[in-house]
């Protein structure tokens, strides 16, 4: 079992940054794919980016203006250049495979969701 607990979202201006942090307990994230998954109001969520190991990938609106990095026990994701279309609600997962993959059904652990809200 892998427990994720996520932080760091809040309100911010456009242009903005904000750092998210996604938690493993009472475990490491060693031979998992860990990835950010987002989700608007009235939209399906969506992957934005992913780490596994040494390998990176991001969605490609995001890709250049955000950062997945982590060690043992916790991912991050810093956000820079925020847009208003960035706001949505930010779920860390995690599968039992070190493979980065987009879609949200292969991912078995959840955590509960960090609201951005990037204002215009």
């Amino acid at each position: 079992q892998v427990q994720l607990l996520e932080s760091g979202g809040g309100l911010v201006q456009a242009g903005g940054s904000l750092r998210l942090s996604c938690t493993a307990s009472g475990r490491t994230f060693s031979g998992y794919a860990i990835a950010w998954f987002r989700q608007a109001p009235g939209k399906e969520r969506e992957f934005a980016a992913g780490i596994s190991g040494g390998f990176t990938y991001y969605e490609a609106s995001v890709k250049g203006r955000w950062t997945i990095s982590g060690d043992k026990n916790t991912v991050y994701l810093q956000m820079n250049s925020l847009k208003p279309e960035d706001t949505a609600v930010y779920y860390c997962a995690a599968r039992g495979r070190p493979v980065i993959v987009t879609n949200s059904r292969d991912y078995g652990y959840w955590g509960q969701g960090t609201q951005v809200t990037v204002s215009s």
